[in-house]
């Protein structure tokens, strides 16, 4: 006899779903996860044993040919009939082996692991001569048990993984797009604020200076009046000690120097903001990478002033024509996640542990990458990026430039920033973004992002 079971699995793969009757389908599901035909018969069964089987069993594409335990062959339905339609057809082939037949019905058949990709198994299947294009494809599973896949079913799970595919990246598409109008929002946002914020901070700026010499003029005249004046009257002895006069005189110059250095941190931090806010450029413009670099840092300093050392190796760059305020987000996306592995790791450690958070900055210039041909002799800046955080491990560093992947807790992490860093780079710079990483097997190495980029493309 023959068994006709027919099974299934349901997909548990990442990348999205869709639902196919019975089944939900991923962009990684395999043949496995699809409906097979357990159609596996001994070729030394009589030929009418077959004819029945197919006619109990509408659905039953063919079947599997066995010898001593090993695959022998596949007769599909299809060639079997047309076999025993020819004259004399049914009295040769009914009452003979099934083996007999298949000397006559032999065709070069298709075997796939089970854990074939149903798009790699459609491509292939669709690459065979037009004579066997819709024969039945033979699944092959561990201890050699074969199951028969329908050749139509195979193509009808793939057009679904093709819809499934187009549609996940509509909707990539649309959240980049709208990631990137957030950007540029936020960026005319900030440089709005920072432009009303400029005005009275050069005013304070440009007037500190007369305030400092005001107050030295007031002081010497004092001390003048105190050398002049003989005896003070009474009134200006109290006054004198009410307002503590000899603290006041050693303060003021203090407190001016004190609002002058915070309006030239305020002068930075405004200067930061508008760079960091160019992010809607429609030409590269020379621009210096470590005043974006510093502005960058200078945002982020209430993260960093705490607990984690920043160290600057920076080489002598020329200008880099870019889109600086897109560079600035780059710089931030990576500094940004430095930062979160370095406090995640920060409160891993035992107590008593002499372990300290830094992040390294280095910049030079360098040769072209290898495998650049256009422009070859065009010099090239390097910007290294480097934390001695957990690290990442190898097991998803090929995929953390994918979009929406994200190891952070729902809530704290996008999949985002990696993604549109790596697009920046590429595709808006025709540069690299390359990671060296070692994971937790290695403490203390950390994680490296290093960024090449040409100096004078256009």
């Amino acid at each position: 006899m023959l068994a006709m079971n027919q099974v299934s699995s349901e997909l548990s793969v990442m990348g999205g779903s869709l639902n196919v009757g019975p089944l939900e389908l991923r962009l990684e599901s395999t043949l496995q996860e699809l409906m097979l035909h357990d159609s596996q018969v001994e070729s030394e069964h009589l030929g009418k044993e077959l004819a029945k089987a197919f006619a109990e069993n509408p659905l039953l594409p063919g079947v599997i040919l066995m010898e001593q335990g090993k695959l022998a062959g596949m007769i599909s339905r299809r060639r079997f009939l047309e076999h025993l339609s020819r004259p004399y057809g049914v009295e040769l082939f009914t009452r003979r082996p099934i083996k007999t037949l298949y000397r006559f019905a032999e065709i070069d058949i298709l075997v796939f692991p089970a854990h074939t990709l149903i798009v790699m198994a459609a491509r292939r299947s669709l690459q065979r001569e037009p004579e066997a294009l819709y024969e039945p494809i033979v699944v092959e599973f561990e201890n050699q048990v074969y199951k028969l896949l329908d050749a139509h079913q195979l193509l009808v799970a793939q057009s679904h993984i093709h819809e499934l595919t187009s549609r996940l990246l509509n909707e990539q598409t649309k959240a980049q797009m709208i990631q990137t109008e957030k950007m540029a929002s936020l960026g005319r946002m900030v440089a709005g604020v920072a432009h009303e914020i400029r005005n009275p901070v050069n005013c304070i700026g440009g007037n500190i200076g007369f305030l400092s010499n005001y107050c030295k003029d007031l002081i010497e005249l004092l001390s003048v009046y105190q050398e002049e004046v003989a005896e003070e009257s009474r009134i200006i002895a109290e006054i004198k000690e009410e307002i503590d006069l000899e603290y006041l005189r050693d303060d003021l110059p203090k407190v001016v120097g004190s609002i002058k250095v915070s309006a030239e941190r305020l002068t930075q931090i405004v200067g930061s903001l508008q760079n960091f806010s160019h992010m809607d450029e429609t030409n590269r413009k020379p621009a210096d990478i470590h005043e974006c670099i510093d502005s960058t840092l200078l945002i982020l300093r209430n993260r960093l002033k705490y607990s984690i050392e920043v160290v600057k190796n920076y080489g002598e760059l020329p200008p880099v024509r870019c889109y600086s305020g897109q560079l600035s987000q780059v710089f931030m996306n990576l500094l940004s996640n430095a930062i979160d592995a370095l406090m995640d790791k920060a409160e891993s450690q035992p107590a008593g542990s002499t372990w300290k958070a830094h992040i390294e900055i280095a910049t030079q210039v360098c040769s072209p990458p290898a495998g650049v041909t256009a422009g070859s002799d065009e010099s090239w800046v390097s910007i290294r990026i480097a934390d001695n955080g957990p690290g990442i491990p190898p097991a998803i560093q090929q995929r953390i430039f994918e979009m929406f992947f994200t190891t952070k807790p729902v809530g704290k992490g996008t999949g985002l920033g990696l993604a549109i860093s790596h697009q920046i780079v590429t595709e808006k710079h025709s540069g690299f973004l390359n990671l060296r990483s070692i994971a937790d097997s290695q403490p203390a190495t950390g994680t490296e992002f290093e960024i090449l980029l040409p100096i004078s493309a256009g």
